[in-house]
């Protein structure tokens, strides 16, 4: 196995692949909204009052990193 690892090369093969195709950041955008939706309504859902409804919502605009830092927890990081 060798260790040398030509960069430059990697690039032009990696050009060579996506030459024609278009990728868009709006599917991630639109995931990041479906998520955003989805935790909002749980947050609503599980809230006793206006303001925890209203910090619900705030809540949802960060659930990736609630989401993070649970995942973390759990495995012990």
């Amino acid at each position: 196995m060798s260790e040398y690892f030509d960069q430059e090369k990697l690039k032009k093969k990696v050009k060579k692949k996506l030459k024609g195709k278009s990728y868009s950041v709006q599917t991630r955008s639109g995931f990041y909204f479906l998520g955003f939706i989805g935790a909002a309504i749980y947050y609503i859902s599980t809230a006793t009052g206006f303001w925890e409804g209203v910090l619900g919502v705030l809540k949802s605009f960060v659930w990736p990193a609630f989401l993070v830092y649970e995942a973390l927890s759990k495995l012990g990081a």
